[in-house]
């Protein structure tokens, strides 16, 4: 199972979580967000990682030549589109950027949200759904309706996001089945600096629920 911290800012950090377990480090590329990084910084903190380990950007309502030239910028092996991108969109930047992974996250607040989430399958690598908050794209806090998640079974692999911690993440688990997971405020001792414990915390609660420790499926590519 994929798991993914995002949020990410320093490079000392980004190496160690990744010697933690994780699958996957985001980092935000949106300029009014309390985490946001430059490409440069995510170029210092992507450099050392191996290469195993998805270097993901968060983007929202960015456009194609910004996002395009941020990724060859700092070495992003994935986008994440946080914003109102539409469908068309994606397979827009997809046809831009055909060897980055496209992820698409989406705010659930009702079942036609999760509706709507069908609609970018086909045009997406990999979906992430996070709570819904009516001003904040992500970083929250807050969990979403579970137990409306328990029948989603998209054609495509998805992350579960929406206030995930070390204390909450075997409930969520218990009740869904999705490819990842993806936590930010749950791991944090303030906005972009990461509680390296709450990390450690995490891969450990994974391994007793029996979940490993993130590393990914033999041969999953996604």
């Amino acid at each position: 199972m994929r798991v993914k911290i995002c949020g990410i800012t320093q490079p000392q950090q980004s190496v160690a979580i990744a010697s933690l377990g994780a699958t996957a480090l985001g980092f935000i590329c949106v300029p009014s967000s309390p985490r946001y990084v430059t490409a440069a910084q995510i170029r210092a903190s992507v450099t050392p990682l191996p290469e195993n380990i998805d270097k993901i950007g968060v983007f929202a309502n960015g456009s194609i030549s910004e996002i395009s030239q941020t990724v060859l910028d700092s070495g992003l092996t994935g986008v994440q589109l946080h914003g109102d991108e539409t469908p068309e969109f994606c397979d827009q930047l997809r046809q831009s950027l055909p060897q980055v992974e496209i992820l698409k996250a989406l705010r659930v607040r009702s079942f036609e949200h999760l509706e709507q989430a069908v609609i970018y399958t086909k045009y997406i690598d990999t979906l992430l759904l996070d709570a819904y908050h009516p001003q904040q794209l992500g970083g929250t806090g807050q969990t979403l309706d579970w137990q409306m998640l328990q029948q989603f079974q998209p054609i495509c692999p998805w992350l579960l996001a929406g206030g995930l911690t070390p204390d909450n993440v075997l409930e969520a688990l218990s009740q869904l089945n999705p490819d990842g997971i993806d936590l930010s405020s749950g791991v944090e001792l303030q906005p972009g600096n990461k509680d390296l414990d709450k990390v450690a915390l995490l891969f450990q609660k994974l391994g007793s629920g029996g979940v490993g420790r993130g590393k990914r499926d033999e041969g999953d590519n996604s």
